[in-house]
């Protein structure tokens, strides 16, 4: 245990973007999607441990060959962001699939958390991103799957 301040960078870069939905939230209301309790709680306490642990825990030693892979799935995070943007702020952007991925703004910030496991030699933040994916992942293509259904 001990302070880290490559897991508060990553966190926060991580994190950051979802800021905007404070200042630029969706034009139009999400549609309400039924997310199980525990399903629920699972993607809370993922998304609480991908902040924290990855801040408390120190590295082992720096792999540069996943640094790269941090880098792509950060900066593909940050596009999907741009086209929510781009897009007028339409909520069915936040959701909607990319290439063969079907929510690609859930996956990708699972993706950057585990590679960054990987680059900073830390396998707590890649047990915090397991978490993050048991629970954020499926919850995203439940109210994926609420939206196209209407």
């Amino acid at each position: 245990m001990g302070f880290s301040p490559w897991g508060l960078l990553v966190g926060l870069v991580v994190l950051a973007p979802n800021l905007l939905l404070v200042w630029f939230p969706p034009t139009s209301p999400v549609p309400a999607a039924r997310v199980p309790r525990p399903l629920g709680l699972l993607e809370r306490s993922g998304q609480a441990m991908c902040l924290v642990v990855p801040v408390i825990t120190r590295p082992g030693e720096l792999d540069p060959w996943w640094a790269p892979v941090v880098m792509v799935a950060l900066i593909s995070y940050y596009a999907l962001w741009a086209r929510y943007l781009h897009s007028g702020r339409a909520w069915v952007e936040l959701y909607r699939p990319t290439l063969a991925v079907p929510v690609p703004m859930a996956v990708a910030p699972v993706v950057a958390f585990l590679a960054a496991a990987a680059w900073l030699s830390n396998p707590w933040i890649a047990a915090a991103a397991v978490v993050l994916a048991a629970g954020h992942i499926p919850a995203a293509v439940l109210i994926a799957r609420a939206a196209t259904s209407r």
